[in-house]
């Protein structure tokens, strides 16, 4: 059987928020089968869960957004990713303050935080969701058109394109295309890190957005280059990190997704719409399990290793 999964143990970090710039301590905690993912904000009067749904999303700019009851945990997206790379069915996010840690500006460490952990098997069969029909968003601004489309696909596959007028990011190339059956998660994906234009910085800090962001956690650019000193660690990571980015506004969904993802410029908004557009057409989609693991797509199985204990 295809077992749901959690973490062994309680881990923690500490980190600064990207857009706000404020420190925040990160603590994961295993959960029961069936519980799902959930966050919890511990630095309000009365702590306050989070649990993570699409129409529980309600802020997109520049990152995802979790609201309840007027309060938010943002910028949910890398740890979300992380999650759906490793097969995390089940954990709580305690955090103080209302935005994840950026960390490194990848889901490298996260992957590395929920490793540590150590990943455990628990009794229940995984629940996917298994893409029966094409669904699709589009929407056009002054910059041009966008969309994003899910299809039926035996495996998870993602093929995104981005269109950026920049020469560092034309050289890097601008389109990927990623079946999980043949590509690592860990090894492939996860390192890409988000990236900025140094142009963009007053803008964003004067609307309260990337406070928080440096070389330590993205790439950033001028006119013409990259700035880092150390480079790119993927040679299109700048594409790696917009599909990374769509890993995890999927998997807001709450399960694995059976399915093909394609995408053009799609952001955080456009991915929220497509889920809630396919979950609201219940003809376009249905909740699979896999008793014999065999018969399971590889991209499921590829990343998540072995383990000993079954909770």
């Amino acid at each position: 059987m295809v077992n749901q999964r959690t973490i062994k143990q309680i881990v923690r970090t500490t980190g600064i928020g990207l857009h706000s710039g404020t420190k925040v301590e990160l603590t994961l905690r295993p959960a029961a089968p069936n519980t799902g993912i959930i966050f919890r904000r511990l630095d309000l009067p009365e702590p306050l869960d989070f649990p993570v749904r699409p129409d529980a999303v309600g802020g997109t700019r520049m990152a995802t957004s979790l609201e309840n009851e007027g309060n938010r945990v943002s910028t949910i997206e890398h740890l979300m990713s992380a999650c759906a790379g490793l097969g995390i069915d089940n954990l709580y996010v305690d955090v103080t303050a209302e935005e994840i840690p950026i960390m490194d500006g990848s889901a490298g460490t996260f992957v590395f935080l929920l490793q540590s952990a150590g990943i455990e098997q628990q009794s229940l069969a995984k629940r996917f969701l298994k893409v029966k029909k094409p669904v699709e968003v589009r929407e056009s601004d002054n910059t041009g058109e966008k969309w994003a489309r899910l299809e039926p696909f035996f495996g998870f596959r993602l093929r995104f394109t981005i269109d950026f007028a920049h020469p560092a990011i034309d050289a890097t190339g601008q389109y990927a295309d990623i079946d999980f059956a043949k590509v690592s998660y860990v090894k492939d994906v996860s390192r890409a890190r988000t990236f900025g234009f140094m142009q963009d910085a007053e803008n964003l800090r004067s609307s309260g957005l990337g406070r928080g962001g440096s070389f330590d956690n993205a790439i950033l650019l001028d006119e013409y280059r990259i700035l880092n000193h150390d480079g790119l660690r993927y040679e299109d990571e700048f594409v790696k990190h917009k599909a990374l980015d769509a890993v995890g506004d999927l998997y807001v969904l709450g399960h694995p997704l059976i399915g093909s993802y394609t995408a053009y410029r799609s952001g955080h908004g456009l991915n929220n719409a497509l889920i809630r557009k396919f979950l609201a057409d219940e003809t376009a989609w249905e909740i699979v399990t896999f008793e014999d693991a065999a018969n399971a797509p590889p991209a499921f199985t590829r990343d998540w290793e072995e383990t000993l204990s079954v909770a």
